[in-house]
């Protein structure tokens, strides 16, 4: 990085320009860090990935990011954290339960329920970075741009009566008090809900114990709630893009007394209930097909367990032990949050028709080579391999294209098409079922537990199938992660094949969202092992050799360590005057994790190979380590469009960095990708394809705004151009340095 200077997360914070000494290295018996031994070759994922949320974190914090973005990254981290906490904390307590252990080969004796204390006081600190980042510097800086979010308490007298009427005219038909006595059970807590939790005693019968009664915030409302500035003033003549805002939730707080007449309400406390994402392990054995078992274990996963409870400031302790006694958890397991209760519902704010207070609005342009839209895309593809990145490249223009055209061309005679996720009103199953109803033979590979998105994928594969589609679930014990479609042509007299290979979902709204690169070929080595890879998803297959492709689990992990010992050859090649270049990596995908590749990765490194990894989210390899990875470098970019394409280059001992191998592909380097998925990775074999893809790798390798290196700590160093370069930067810089040091004592 040359004079750049950089800024730590995690233990280890420094102040701009201070040298490597003085970062403050984590030490061993950091309760926060235990997987950071002398001897552990490898991070614990979970910690790892806090690190990553945390630099999501920083994006909020950066006052180079435009208001209402760092309002929505504060909900975009919340919302990180709150699936992290269903699916990892929710699978650490369940194997508490079962008396089972992380597999801590590479960490050292951690144990489970030390990686439980150390994730909880982990996401403790980050959640009192964000109640800072909120309190002290979004919301008057909200203030100064006219947005006032406040409390019921703070509006004016006019403002209150207003709100009492909307309330009763708005909310109040909506709510459902529950009661807990005798004669009501305690009511269900659904996932993720916003609640009140009301202590109540009758006023009528003195010396009787105050009752419980939980009041749901109904989450098919707004949560911010505008209140004129004026009420008496016309309602046209308020602009809604600013003005003062109060949370829905305080609203029916204080207009309890409407619920509850004749009652009187000694406590209220706010609080939400997250459950574990899995649910159970078992299966639903009397199930007969993998939709019927989808569709159980959907209906399980609502009444999955409790894994945390969190509430507001000034909770009453009656209320939280009621709730942690019928929740069956322990006060380990609750966490206060300052500001709102949940920061997802800062999406709303984030909103806001206040395009200067926004990244300017970004519109993708049609591929150079899918321009010609008088042309049969098919024609255009015949001319080459056409490379195309999102969303820099419209989505609409070219995946969505070669899909639509094939459903018209009277030259097509087959479509195949996985679908991991989708929209909700996808062009892609419109365009199947548009197809499948003019004759053409159409395949969808539905995956069905895709997470979170597994009700929408039931209805996209029952609409599938009702329109005469050959909908097809997938290899019994994989999950099928591939981003594949495969068009079968006519074309004088013979068939060819065409097909798009990419790293991303089949989904027209975050294609605008993240990067993602996708591959349009007829090339026939290609598209034979596309065909191959289908009839593995539809049919029975023990196929384990394709001529080009990279399929897991079969050949994807065995190839990808073969190129790296191919690497490792030319460095010791190289080393011993034998070859004129050394061995060369150059990955970028968004986690890794599988021991396999890590420990061929370290025998690259000691071998002499030169590597670099960018590795968006978490990392368990350590970088930097003498002896074992001095040659790794591991580098994470975070920025306006999730990082989320996946390359892959092996240098075949060429300077050249269009030689060699270059892949993309929709696996990252975790254990689940390689030997549990249905996965595949594409050859790029066009220069001008791999020319696209090394210029990807040199911007972000000189990137000095959004990059992190990770250090052999496991913290991570933001870097920054030298100072002068860039006036901001180092001033932002300092800013979330001073907020670490301030809010977490370091």
């Amino acid at each position: 990085m040359g004079q750049a200077e950089t800024t730590r997360t995690g233990a280890g914070v420094t102040k701009p320009g201070e040298g490597e000494a003085a970062h403050g290295a984590l030490k061993s018996n950091d309760p926060l860090r235990p997987d950071v031994t002398p001897e552990a070759t490898g991070f614990d994922r979970d910690l790892s990935w806090l690190e990553f949320n945390l630099r999501v974190l920083h994006l909020a914090l950066d006052e180079r990011t435009p208001l209402l973005e760092r309002v929505k990254f504060l909900a975009i981290f919340s919302s990180n954290l709150d699936e992290f906490v269903m699916k990892r904390i929710g699978l650490l307590k369940r194997l508490v339960r079962e008396g089972r252990t992380v597999d801590s080969a590479r960490t050292g004796e951690v144990g489970t329920l030390r990686l439980l204390g150390a994730l909880h006081g982990t996401i403790a600190r980050h959640y009192r970075l964000q109640e800072e980042c909120f309190q002290e510097r979004i919301v008057p800086e909200l203030v100064a741009q006219g947005i006032k979010l406040m409390l019921v308490s703070e509006l004016s007298a006019a403002q209150r009566s207003w709100l009492a009427k909307w309330h009763r005219k708005n909310v109040f038909p909506v709510l459902t008090p529950l009661a807990v006595d005798r004669g009501h059970r305690f009511p269900f807590i659904s996932n993720l809900s916003r609640n009140l939790g009301v202590l109540i005693e009758d006023p009528g019968t003195p010396g009787a114990e105050p009752k419980f009664a939980r009041v749901k915030i109904p989450n098919v409302m707004d949560q911010w709630v505008r209140v004129p500035e004026d009420p008496s003033a016309p309602p046209e003549d308020e602009d809604h893009s600013s003005g003062t805002f109060v949370s829905l939730r305080d609203v029916i707080e204080n207009h309890l007394d409407g619920l509850f007449p004749g009652m009187r309400i000694l406590d209220t406390t706010v609080f939400r209930v997250i459950r574990d994402a899995e649910g159970e392990d078992d299966e639903a054995d009397e199930a007969d097909t993998l939709l019927e078992v989808v569709e159980e274990q959907l209906k399980r996963r609502r009444f999955a367990a409790a894994v945390r409870v969190e509430h507001g400031p000034g909770a009453s302790r009656a209320i939280l032990d009621e709730l942690l006694e019928e929740l069956q958890l322990t006060p380990e397991d609750t966490e206060q949050r300052g500001g709102p209760l949940d920061y997802t519902t800062l999406f709303e704010i984030g909103a806001l028709n206040r395009p200067e207070l926004k990244w300017p609005e970004f519109s993708p342009v049609p591929p150079a080579r899918l321009a010609d839209t008088e042309s049969s895309i098919f024609s255009l593809i015949r001319r080459g391999d056409i490379l195309v990145h999102h969303p820099y490249e419209s989505f609409a223009a070219s995946a969505e294209r070669f899909i639509e055209e094939a459903a018209s061309d009277p030259h097509v005679l087959a479509i195949k098409q996985t679908i991991y996720r989708t929209s909700r009103d996808s062009p892609f199953i419109h365009s199947l079922i548009r197809a499948a109803e003019s004759g053409k033979q159409v395949a969808a590979l539905v995956e069905l537990r895709a997470r979170f998105d597994e009700q929408a994928n039931v209805r996209f594969a029952r609409m599938l199938e009702e329109a005469g589609v050959h909908v097809a679930y997938g290899v019994v014990g994989l999950k099928t992660h591939c981003k594949a479609s495969l068009v079968v042509r006519r074309e004088d007299g013979q068939l060819r094949s065409y097909a798009h290979l990419g790293t991303g979902n089949y989904h027209p709204k975050t294609a605008q969202l993240y990067t993602d690169l996708g591959l349009f070929t007829c090339n026939p080595e290609i598209t034979e092992d596309v065909v191959d890879l289908f009839n593995l998803l539809t049919g029975f297959s023990q196929k384990d050799k394709y001529n080009r492709l990279l399929v897991a689990p079969t050949t994807m992990k065995r190839r990808f360590l073969e190129l790296i010992d191919d690497e490792i050859a030319f460095a010791k090649a190289h080393a011993k005057g034998a070859h004129p270049v050394g061995g060369r990596i150059v990955a970028k995908m968004n986690a890794l994790e599988d021991r396999g590749v890590t420990e061929k990765l370290y025998e690259a490194s000691r071998a002499g190979v030169d590597i670099l990894l960018f590795v968006r989210g978490f990392c368990c390899l350590r970088a930097g380590v003498p002896g074992l990875s001095e040659n790794i470098r591991v580098v994470s970019i975070v920025g306006r469009f999730l990082e989320h394409s996946r390359i892959f280059h092996f240098g075949a001992g060429s300077d050249d960095p269009c030689e060699g191998e270059w892949y993309l592909g929709s696996a990252d380097w975790m254990h689940r990708n390689l030997h549990n998925r249905v996965e595949s990775a594409t050859p790029v074999l066009g220069r001008e394809a791999r020319a696209s893809l090394q210029r990807i790798v040199d911007v972000m390798t000189r990137d000095q705004r959004k990059a992190w290196d990770l250090q052999p700590d496991g913290s991570y160093a933001l870097r920054h151009p030298p100072r002068g370069a860039e006036p901001d930067s180092v001033e932002a810089v300092g800013t979330f340095q001073t907020l670490i040091r301030d809010v977490l004592g370091t």
